[in-house]
């Protein structure tokens, strides 16, 4: 009997994985234009929709990004790669390094938004670190100059007033170095992962394509006892990141 014949997959899937793979070999590099709706229906005969389609999926994957009126761009970016635990060693912040020096390996990074307030807590910083005021750290960070996460830290204001971390540069080490000087070092983290579709701000902040999702990471961090020092929020560019976690079996 004759095995069946595989299903070949539809057309736009079929120009997208030739579009990714001239993409991958060189043929288009970062920042080139890819061929347009017009080529694309001339070159493979097909209509308008269907040649919208193979490039919506190079532009979902994160490979290609639309400029209003201009065209889709290659944009090629290699993921972050995020050691959950590693990152967050004492041996990391506590000798003065910052965090995100793990997360780059030497790549460029910024902080190019960065906002500090004192604040009513919201409910989710309320109830996590029992306080009813909290000090408020909002940052945007970029690699290879391009917006990659929203991060925003709550600290309790009776724990941080008056120190650096009420201020932009919280000194080396970061904030986890400064709340061991203020006697309340972290001593263990919680974090939870879940994604979702970004909302418009956030989407226009993080400069996401239409269809990127982003990872959104909740982290908690505790002092010797068990009290909850900084509640922190990020949202991430799903398309900029692995998230990397070792387990001992």
């Amino acid at each position: 009997m004759q095995s069946p014949v595989p299903h070949e997959p539809p057309i736009y899937r079929r120009i997208a994985d030739r579009l990714r793979q001239a993409i991958k070999a060189g043929e288009f590099r970062d920042g080139d234009r890819l061929p347009g709706e017009n080529a694309l229906m001339a070159e493979y005969g097909i209509a308008r929709a269907t040649a919208r389609q193979a490039l919506a999926v190079l532009i979902n994957e994160g490979m290609a990004v639309p400029r209003r009126g201009s065209g889709v761009y290659v944009r090629q970016f290699r993921p972050i790669r995020r050691h959950g635990s590693r990152r967050l060693s004492r041996e990391q912040w506590g000798t003065g390094r910052a965090i995100w020096d793990g997360d780059t390996a030497g790549r460029p990074y910024a902080v190019d938004e960065i906002a500090v307030t004192r604040e009513q807590a919201a409910e989710d910083a309320a109830r996590v670190l029992g306080c009813e005021e909290v000090w408020v750290r909002r940052r945007r960070y970029s690699v290879d100059g391009r917006p990659v996460q929203l991060a925003t830290s709550h600290f309790p204001v009776e724990l941080v007033t008056g120190s650096p971390i009420t201020v932009p540069d919280p000194g080396p080490g970061g904030v986890y170095a400064r709340l061991r000087d203020l006697g309340h070092a972290p001593v263990h983290f919680t974090e939870e992962v879940r994604a979702r579709m970004p909302a418009p701000d956030e989407a226009s902040r993080l400069g996401l394509s239409a269809g990127t999702p982003v990872i959104v990471v909740c982290r908690t961090a505790y002092a010797a006892g068990g009290g909850a020092v900084e509640l922190n929020t990020m949202i991430m560019d799903a398309a900029s990141y692995v998230l990397q976690y070792d387990f001992d079996v």
